[in-house]
């Protein structure tokens, strides 16, 4: 699942080193509108639904951030 998403966020916004960052919102590598791009492509990809509740940035801030939110909605 991890590399999965590795490979969408690349797609979306390419020359991140996505393994090691652990500040993409706080560090400003995405704009609002791209997070909620990648809101969408997260739900269409992992068959999910993410809640407005979660678009927070701390649950977008890496990608170990993002596998536990979809986990967690995954049991919503």
């Amino acid at each position: 699942m991890k590399e999965k998403l590795i490979e969408l966020l690349t797609k979306l916004k390419p020359g991140i080193d996505y393994q090691n960052q652990t500040n993409l919102i706080s560090g400003g590598y995405f704009t609002s509108l791209e997070i909620m791009r990648l809101v969408m492509l997260l739900q269409d990809e992992f068959d999910v639904t993410i809640s407005p509740l979660y678009i927070v940035p701390e649950n977008f801030e890496s990608v170990d951030a993002m596998l536990h939110l979809i986990e967690l909605v995954e049991d919503d």
